[in-house]
């Protein structure tokens, strides 16, 4: 049995960075070789294929063939009898990933020239099978935006273009899509993710609501980097440093924009509303998880009323927008903290305005800070000692903070 380092902890090792997953390849393995396997401690996962993960938890796979015998990713059948690791190699996705080290010799085993495409910064499929398995286009799109500095390797972009036009991406499940995605955002360049998706054409495959953004004019004055596309994938820009939700969020905010009708651009009334309502699809859709749904509608229909905060004349309709973004409770100061960061990235991701700043953000801390400190005073131990409860006791409390909020709108306004 001889056994190899493969995949991207090859490919990592030659880029010189650290490696995260370490797989490996058992070649020539005979059932005496799994036998002393089972009885080192490893544990074996898989029938088709037998996976053994090693008491530290890393995978040691035997090498295998596989053929395509129906539809989805479950449409496969496998052989690892006399299979070489050349054969193992070749049904991987990307050349860079084709690659193999003997962790005896240290022997680099490279047949589809992997090494070549990682130092020229390729990304090329490796066979023709490539198209058996339709998720490698997000894979591959994945990988763009992991490494933003390599290209597309024109007849990978052909064959991921010729997946699409088939209609096999509809045969792969939300999981599996949304699972890609959040590995993509959390890359140095997620935006390059959505480009290849597009450029391929499986964006409006899954994502058909970023795919309307494009071409859709914006007013110059607010936008002078042009169509509704471009802006979204900006504001992706400079929410990179944020967590998957706010990410999403930044994706997401102005995809109402796409239903405005042509007569009416490049103004998108209510494009806030339509937006809300245009996500209750993209979650069926993607199965998107309920914390980073819930920020995302937010965020959506609430962040031009985040923006045009200072202009806000009555408490009334400040305490309104605080409650909308749970600027009103303790336990929600993370999610708060969210939806302005990423209002934020909205007004930054424009052209020009990259580092323009944004008071709306410590107005909004203020005013929490306000409502917040309220349970700390005297007028609200008298309300809760008065017994008052119910719709009656909401109604005294909005009082009191409709009151202190005029306080504070009236403090910020006085010149300093």
């Amino acid at each position: 049995m001889q056994t190899y380092l493969v995949g991207g902890a090859v490919r990592d090792e030659l880029l010189g960075q650290p490696a995260h997953d370490r797989d490996y390849v058992l070649v020539n393995a005979t059932p005496s070789d799994i036998d002393r396997l089972l009885e080192a401690g490893y544990r074996q996962v898989g029938k088709d294929f037998p996976v053994f993960l090693s008491p530290q938890g890393e995978e040691y796979a035997l090498a295998r063939v596989e053929r395509k015998t129906g539809s989805g990713h479950k449409g496969f059948s496998f052989a690892t009898e006399q299979v070489s690791l050349v054969e193992d190699l070749s049904r991987r996705d990307l050349t860079i990933n084709a690659m193999a080290r003997d962790l005896l010799t240290g022997e680099l085993t490279d047949p589809y020239g992997g090494q070549h495409d990682l130092q020229a910064g390729v990304l090329r499929h490796v066979s023709e099978s490539f198209a058996e398995d339709p998720l490698r286009v997000f894979r591959v799109a994945r990988f763009a935006a992991r490494y933003p500095s390599f290209r597309l390797a024109d007849e990978t972009r052909e064959i991921m273009t010729q997946v699409t036009a088939r209609g096999d991406l509809s045969q792969l499940s939300a999981e599996r899509v949304w699972g890609e995605t959040v590995k993509a955002l959390a890359t140095s360049a997620p935006r390059r993710y959505f480009e290849v998706l597009k450029d391929v054409g499986a964006l409006q495959v899954w994502f058909p609501e970023l795919e309307a953004l494009d071409q859709v004019p914006q007013p110059a004055e607010h936008h002078p980097e042009g169509d509704a596309w471009i802006h979204t994938l900006m504001v992706l820009d400079q929410a990179q440093e944020g967590t998957t939700a706010e990410k999403l969020a930044a994706l997401f905010h102005d995809i109402g924009k796409g239903l405005t009708p042509p007569e009416e651009w490049p103004r998108h009334v209510d494009h806030e509303i339509t937006g809300g309502i245009l996500l209750d699809e993209v979650r069926r859709r993607l199965h998107v998880p309920k914390e980073e749904f819930t920020l995302m509608r937010v965020v959506a229909e609430q962040h031009l009323r985040v923006h045009q905060v200072l202009a806000i004349r009555k408490p009334g309709r400040l305490l309104a927008l605080l409650q909308a973004i749970r600027g009103t409770r303790v336990e929600q100061e993370a999610f708060f903290a969210s939806v302005l960061k990423v209002c934020r990235a909205d007004a930054r991701g424009r052209l020009g305005r990259e580092a323009t700043p944004y008071p709306q953000a410590a107005f909004l801390r203020g005013a929490r800070e306000v409502l917040l400190g309220i349970r700390c005073s005297p007028e609200y131990a008298q309300l809760v000692a008065s017994g008052v409860a119910g719709q009656d006791f909401a109604a005294e409390l909005a009082r009191l903070q409709i009151a202190r909020l005029q306080q504070y709108m009236k403090s910020q306004a006085e010149p300093s």
